[in-house]
Order: structure tokens, then C-alpha cells, then sequence
């Protein structure tokens, strides 16, 4: 695993600062979702920015 990677076990520790929330990982974003909070948590370097004022606002779907 190179230095940049994601741990995918950092899951089970981490949460959503804002919600509590357990976070999914969306690799294709290279992003921690919570779907809670409607929040995107970026991963740079292989580390997880887990501070809101970084976080992503979630798109809302359509008719929701």
C-alpha cells in the first residue's frame, strides 16, 4: 500500500464530527460520506480531513 492510499480499517475509528455518524467511503472522490450530516470529507494524501469547514456539501437528489 503506497503512503497516499486510504486505509479502509480507519472506518471502524472515525465517525462524522457533525451527525456522529458512521462515514462511507467513496473511493472514486476519494471522500468520507455522511449521509446524516449531508456532508463529504476529503481525502488528501491518504489522510481524512475530518473538519467541517472542509467538508463538501452532498447534492440533494432529484424530487428529494
Amino acid at each position: 500500500m503506497s503512503t497516499a492510499e486510504f486505509d479502509r480499517r480507519m472506518l471502524e475509528a472515525l465517525i462524522c464530527p457533525r451527525s456522529g455518524a458512521s462515514l462511507e467511503y467513496d473511493a472514486a472522490r476519494q471522500e468520507l460520506v455522511s449521509k446524516a450530516a449531508g456532508l463529504a470529507y476529503p481525502i488528501r494524501n491518504g489522510i481524512p480531513i475530518m473538519l467541517i469547514d472542509e467538508a463538501r456539501a452532498l447534492e440533494e437528489a432529484p424530487g428529494a
